[in-house]
């Protein structure tokens, strides 16, 4: 008998650093967070903790320190997941079955297209394009809702172009999957790190609307596997704690003391960050305007762009990922990461020193040219 879900490595995933090895690369452009931070990087040290079976959803001090960014929030409304990939895995097997629909933006991560493939429900795709800015349009999203669309699912910021939405057009959006009796998924994993003033949590604007985030992109710690699931309607946490409990019963409660150490200090930590991702951007942007093999989109959050190809470069797409690695030691992001033409190419700029930095975009430019 053929399985259910049907599952197939990602290509991100395949090809991503730690599977291809970090120490294969020199100058690694391709990660979409700050720098991996370490304990002591948050003074931390990990006290003598009894391993018992945590609260399944996940600690009361840790669901109260994300809670609280919003008052209308409450602990009761956060659900602890292992990283957010975790999260999206959970909303998505929890609420979509093979006879339902799913609307959902493209490019994207790579798991909010596909654990809804595995699960082999109906998906439409809203494609952002390069010359629009790779702007969402709501009533694109409108358009696309069917009698038998359950979820609508979004990111914002935006991965892997790190643009972003005005709060019009996400309360635009949460109208209309409102008035559709629709659930929103917004993936707010860059959320803190937004140029302008953060979006507000998107599950404080309805009940039916189910944020994600975690501490691995803003805070450089994915290797502790701390996500959440943020949503306002207790039937829908029920189902999303029934869903986890299944999968791991509770979270590791040293991974969570880890987390709560974290959020204890996180306007101090992102003051900081803030302030870095703020020079390399204009270093990127300073290097794309001297490039004219490369155009791109500004991005307004994350820590991300993703560069387009003016011209096909000697010897093809492939040749340039060939020689960019093998001749100059540089990894980034191919397009089809995103079920993109490899023209495009997702650049993390806050992962690597400012002076592999450097030297993978003069790599880029030289790699370009064959």
């Amino acid at each position: 008998m053929s399985p259910a879900m049907r599952y197939s490595r990602m290509p991100i995933e395949v090809e991503s650093p730690e599977e291809y090895g970090y120490g294969n690369i020199r100058f690694n452009l391709s990660e979409s967070s700050i720098a991996d931070q370490s304990l002591a990087s948050f003074g931390l040290e990990i006290p003598d903790l009894t391993l018992l079976y945590g609260e399944h959803r996940g600690s009361p001090g840790l669901r109260e320190l994300i809670a609280s960014v919003d008052p209308s929030l409450g602990i009761n409304d956060v659900l602890i997941c292992g990283g957010a990939a975790g999260a999206l895995f959970i909303v998505a097997t929890a609420v979509l079955g093979k006879d339902d629909h799913l609307v959902v933006v493209r490019p994207n991560y790579a798991t909010n297209l596909e654990t809804p493939r595995a699960i082999g429900c109906g998906i439409a795709l809203i494609d952002l394009a390069f010359e629009d800015g790779f702007a969402l349009d709501p009533d694109r999203i409108e358009q696309a809702i069917t009698p038998s669309t359950k979820l609508v699912s979004i990111t914002c910021p935006h991965n892997p172009t790190g643009t972003s939405i005005a709060e019009a057009e996400l309360r635009r959006i949460v109208e209309i999957t409102a008035r559709h009796g629709v659930l929103l998924l917004v993936d707010e994993t860059y959320r803190d790190l937004s140029l302008a003033t953060p979006l507000p949590i998107a599950a404080s604007l309805g009940s039916h609307v189910i944020s994600v985030s975690s501490l691995s992109k803003a805070f450089g710690a994915p290797g502790i596997r701390v996500g959440w699931i943020i949503n306002s309607d207790p039937a829908l946490q029920e189902l999303f704690l029934a869903a986890k409990e299944q999968i791991s019963i509770c979270g590791s409660v040293i991974n969570e003391w880890v987390a709560e150490g974290i959020l204890r200090q996180k306007r101090a930590f992102l003051t900081r960050t803030l302030a870095e991702w703020r020079r390399r951007l204009d270093r990127i942007a300073e290097w794309l305007e001297g490039e004219d093999l490369l155009e791109w989109v500004k991005p307004t959050g994350g820590v991300v762009c993703f560069p387009r190809m003016t011209a096909e470069p000697p010897g093809g797409t492939d040749a340039f990922y060939r020689r960019l690695l093998q001749e100059h030691g540089t990894y980034v992001g191919p397009g089809h990461w995103f079920e993109m033409p490899d023209t495009y190419f997702r650049l993390g700029y806050a992962w690597p020193t400012a002076q592999e930095l450097d030297s993978g975009l003069a790599g880029i430019s030289a790699a370009l040219r064959g």
